[in-house]
């Protein structure tokens, strides 16, 4: 299997294990993934109600960009660069883009 066909099975796997988190009380919140396979896009939506206000939360955001993946967004506690290494991503793969550019190149992951 090539590197992108890997990544993108990486990516929706965890997409959906963050999907199976914990639900919100009573509240009627659910996990939607959503992946364009087109091009490259992986988005982990919450969306629902919580009593009479309305949830609409991007998650996670994910790309992939001339083979390397992209976060753009992630709002859990989780820690998924370190998720995607686990699963054998090489850390110059991932690139930081919720980071400003100016500070990518002092991290340990990827600088474009």
């Amino acid at each position: 299997m090539d590197k992108l066909t890997k990544y993108r099975q990486y990516i929706q796997q965890l997409l959906t294990e963050e999907s199976q988190g914990d639900t919100l009380g009573g509240d009627i919140i659910e996990s939607e993934t959503v992946f364009d396979l087109v091009h490259d896009r992986y988005l982990l939506i919450d969306l629902g109600w919580k009593g009479h206000k309305r949830i609409y939360n991007c998650v996670l955001h994910l790309e992939i960009r001339e083979d390397k993946i992209w976060i753009q967004r992630n709002q859990t506690d989780t820690l998924i660069a370190d998720k995607l290494i686990a699963k054998g991503v090489v850390k110059d793969d991932i690139i930081l883009g919720l980071q400003p550019p100016t500070i990518r190149e002092y991290s340990d992951f990827g600088a474009v």
